[in-house]
């Protein structure tokens, strides 16, 4: 492997639930694009399986249960979503006004970060600007890894220490 990103379990190459959240990414760019429901995306990606990539074959197959649980749930809850980035992106930018892909970016990411209590803040964020590597070479990892941040502390300051650490345990 190169000396970049490397999957943190230990080489083996199998990250179902990194390959769900880059499948779930690829759904609702496909939704906000097409119009398609939830639950033809998801029947879509049974059907077919995932759009195949250099990027996502390392990590496996999806999960099927935190694909479908992203979508689901980033679609429901997409307008409460929207109104928790719009707080921590910028007074000059909406959510609306971002690109499409990375629109879906950081709407499944906040949803992870306020829904999934599992998963520590860091490891979202993390998660998120590796799937984001995925589709971008400029800025926007910096970007996306900058708003996570802050919404991980105005959700979660409890499980962040100082500096945006995560704390001992």
């Amino acid at each position: 492997m190169s000396p970049q990103r490397r999957p943190a379990s230990g080489g083996t190459g199998r990250r179902p639930r990194r390959a769900a959240r880059l499948a779930a990414v690829q759904a609702l760019y496909q939704m906000e694009l097409t119009g398609c429901s939830a639950e033809a995306a998801i029947g879509e990606f049974i059907a077919h399986g995932p759009a195949r990539s250099g990027e996502a074959e390392p990590y496996g197959p999806p999960d099927a249960d935190t694909f479908a649980t992203l979508v689901i749930g980033v679609t429901r809850q997409r307008e409460e979503l929207d109104n928790l980035l719009s707080a921590v992106i910028s007074e000059d930018w909406t959510v609306e006004r971002l690109e499409t892909l990375l629109r879906a970016i950081l709407r499944a990411g906040a949803f992870e970060l306020s829904e999934h209590r599992d998963t520590p803040p860091r490891v979202a964020i993390s998660e998120y600007v590796g799937v984001t590597d995925a589709f971008f070479a400029g800025k926007e990892p910096a970007f996306v890894n900058g708003v996570l941040d802050r919404l991980a502390h105005a959700l979660r300051p409890d499980e962040l220490g100082p500096a945006g650490r995560a704390a001992t345990e």
